[in-house]
Parts: structure tokens; sequence; C-alpha cells
């Protein structure tokens, strides 16, 4: 049987307190359980998941990840919305608190990316529903123009699960 989707990441960051703080205003995230100032676990809303982010402190003299810059390493992980409201709004948060740091439409997803308090890069993206897919979405990155798309499908059509694949 083949890996369905990702469950939950862990990141290892310099102050949980503060990576917590950001993660609940940013993606409306909760905590589930936390050892204060050590280690929490969290939960996207409506998530089903025990806890999808898990935050283990590892000082404030931590190096930064050098990972794509010399080491090997994640880039980033990807978390998915429902409509392009909820992009939009999510964008608007990442911009209030200065952690957006691009956007770009990949055809069949629309995503946006941030760093975390400790430069840890995500991705916050809306998939284009299968049925609505046209065969002119193939895989590209070009600027985002949230706007447009909303005007395109819809700001409440709901996106679709995974990974998005016009229908044989």
């Amino acid at each position: 049987m083949p890996v369905q989707r990702l469950n939950h990441a862990v990141l290892y960051v310099r102050d949980v307190d503060r990576s917590v703080a950001f993660y609940t205003a940013a993606l409306d995230f909760t905590v589930i359980a936390a050892i204060p100032g050590q280690a929490a676990f969290l939960q996207a809303a409506g998530s089903t998941n025990d806890h999808d982010l898990g935050l283990f402190a590892v000082g404030a003299d931590a190096a930064g990840s050098s990972a794509g810059r010399g080491a090997v390493g994640l880039y980033h992980l990807a978390w998915e919305v429902d409509t392009l409201a909820e992009l939009r709004r999510i964008r608007d948060v990442l911009s209030g608190l200065g952690a957006l740091v691009g956007s770009s439409d990949h055809g069949s997803t629309k995503a946006l990316y941030a760093h975390d308090p400790d430069g840890l890069e995500f991705e916050v993206s809306w998939l284009v529903p299968a049925d609505r897919l046209d065969g002119s979405a193939g895989m590209r990155t070009v600027p985002l123009d949230l706007d447009a798309e909303i005007a395109r499908y819809g700001a409440d059509t709901r996106g679709g699960i995974g990974v998005s694949v016009a229908p044989r």
C-alpha cells in the first residue's frame, strides 16, 4: 500500500515558545501538549491528527540550517488550505508578521512561501480541483496573481486534496 500523505512534521527550533506563538498566529495551529521551554505539539484547525507539528527546543545558540547552501536537508514543508479565500487570509497574516517571502503559481497549485522565526521555510498552498484542470496548468513557476485566481476559480471553491491531477 503506498504512502498517502504527510501525517506530521517535527522541527528543531531555538525557542519553542516563540515558535508556538508564530505558528498559532500564522497558521491557526492549537497547542495540544507542551513541555514549557522544551517541546510543543500543535494541531491544525480541522485536523484529525493527534498533532500536525512538533517543535523541540535546541537553544538560542543553535546554528541556522544550512540545508541547500552547502548541506543536504529538508527545503520546506507544504501545508494545504481548502479555499483561495483562506490562502488570501494567510497571505495577509504572513505579510503582517513579516514572514512572507514569496508566492508562486505552479499551475495546479497556488503557493505562498514564508520563513518562521528560525528562518525555516514553509509553503501554504491551494490545489486546483482535478475537475477544474484544463491541461494548461502543467508544472510551472510564475508569479502568483491571487486576485486573478480568485476571479477564475472563486474565493470559496474547495481545493483538491493531495496532488491535483486531471481525471483520466
